[in-house]
């Protein structure tokens, strides 16, 4: 290939002079560019849950999140009151220039000392967490038979079921959802497959297709900036990072406040989907996933679930699988705290209500998109659920918060255990016989498709690690 000056020189000396009109030399694009710019600032001051229509202010919760991983914050509240005002005031030119000032504020973030989270140790590879805990043993998995398939297929209803029900109410408390819905147990309005968590999930599957069980977390980033076009805190940060030429973990570490939020969490199932039986592969596959844009507590959010949906394909006691997956967790870590205090309490009351009370109290300071007030609620579906699934999806549904990632990741264990006999029919609609993305190359994607493509490369991907 020619040197680099020599395209340049190509381009130069071939270039023929002409006249541009008036209109041609204008500003019409760069002043696009500049309203594209405004306006997706303006978001990070003030917006709308797409699904929901609930509030959010993401700027308002860079500070809180920072926080909560134990940073000192204080020049950034002074900002915030100010960059609160230009919004306000429609300013753009002050609010350019004050985020940008918060995000120095938030990269050059000094240590709280003084903090609690820092009294936890901070896993910074998977072969730290590895030689923190113990998995259960591999159990072989027919992955041939027909129960395997109806599993599979169960997995990706069951998640498209909850994410289509959790999408509807998503952003808000328990309280304020039975004011204004009562206790919902059917959908609140036609359901459909506009959920942002699955699409992460069919990035992986299509690094994995190629890769299998030797994928790696660049392979998955790569896949990202080809495939999905923004995202959401975490993930929208990590996006910008690969862009800019960061690979994990740094795309994960680099400026991100929010990376200990639900983002890896929300889309452990399809690791536990192509590792069943397996929960060490399913973990490891989680962490190689999740350090595209998360650290510590937030990726063993994903491993967490993963481990959960892997089990469910050889235990059939929803309740043994939450323990069992509580003890792959480092006790030593942050995230354990959590699930462990959300699994007490539940074994402590006899009404999910109250074990839900005692989370919210506990876990107040945290953002409703936070991994651990969302991981409390999956444990408490799962533990007062009965392995019944209109009752399971209820109480994750009446949780609120993070509805839809949590009903996304605990369905798929009843799905999986039981098949699609257990999935209430009134419950599957014709729309998701096809989901409909804004992936690039996946704008729509048949679920038959899906469940096949997935059982197709589960069989590739083994077949080569044998």
């Amino acid at each position: 290939m020619k040197k680099a000056w020599e395209l340049a020189y190509d381009i130069y000396s071939n270039a023929k002079p002409s006249v541009l009109s008036s209109e041609e030399q204008g500003w019409g694009a760069l002043k696009e560019v500049s309203n594209f710019y405004d306006n997706l600032l303006s978001l990070d001051w003030s917006s709308n849950v797409p699904g929901s229509g609930a509030p959010e202010k993401i700027m308002v919760a860079s500070i809180q999140a920072l926080e909560n991983r134990g940073y000192k914050v204080d020049r950034a509240y002074e900002l915030l009151e100010e960059g609160m005002k230009a919004h306000a005031d429609g300013d753009k030119v002050r609010l350019q220039k004050i985020s940008a000032e918060i995000k120095n504020e938030f990269m050059n973030a000094k240590k709280d000392e003084a903090s609690p989270y820092w009294q936890y140790k901070f896993y910074n590879t998977f072969e730290e967490y590895e030689k923190s805990v113990e998995f259960k043993g591999e159990v072989d998995v027919d992955i041939n038979s027909e129960t395997f398939k109806d599993s599979i297929r169960a997995a990706w209803m069951s998640q498209l079921i909850g994410a289509a029900m959790g999408t509807m109410v998503e952003g808000y408390t328990s309280e304020n959802l039975y004011k204004a819905f009562g206790d919902v147990k059917d959908y609140i309005r036609e359901p459909n497959t506009y959920n942002d968590d699955i699409t992460f999930e069919l990035a992986f599957l299509d690094a994995f297709k190629d890769k299998g069980y030797d994928v790696t977390s660049k392979d998955i980033a790569l896949s990202w900036i080809g495939l999905i076009p923004c995202g959401w805190s975490a993930e929208e940060i990590a996006l910008r990072n690969i862009r800019a030429g960061f690979m994990p973990p740094e795309s994960a570490s680099f400026n991100n406040p929010f990376n200990e939020w639900i983002g890896a969490q929300m889309r452990g199932a399809i690791c536990g989907m192509v590792a069943p039986g397996n929960p060490r592969l399913a973990a490891k596959l989680a962490w190689t996933d999740g350090e595209v844009s998360h650290i510590n507590n937030g990726i063993l959010g994903e491993v967490f679930n993963a481990v959960m949906i892997s089990l469910s394909f050889v235990m059939s006691d929803e309740k043994e699988i939450v323990k069992t997956a509580i003890s792959c967790i480092p006790k030593d870590s942050e995230y354990y705290s959590v699930v462990k205090f959300a699994y007490d309490s539940c074994l402590k009351h006899s009404d999910w209500h109250d074990a839900l009370r005692d989370c919210q109290e506990k876990y107040i300071k945290y953002n409703w998109i936070h991994a651990y007030p969302n991981a409390c609620c999956e444990i408490i579906a799962l533990m007062y659920g009965d392995g019944d699934f209109d009752k399971t999806l209820n109480i994750v549904t009446m949780c609120g918060i993070d509805a839809d990632c949590n009903a996304g990741m605990i369905m798929p264990v009843l799905g999986i255990q039981k098949g699609m006999r257990i999935i209430p029919k009134r419950l599957i609609v014709p729309a998701f016989d096809k989901l409909v993305t804004y992936m690039r190359s996946y704008e729509e994607i048949m679920l038959d498709d899906l469940v096949n493509d997935t059982l197709n490369y589960i069989t590739k991907a083994k077949s080569r690690r044998n």
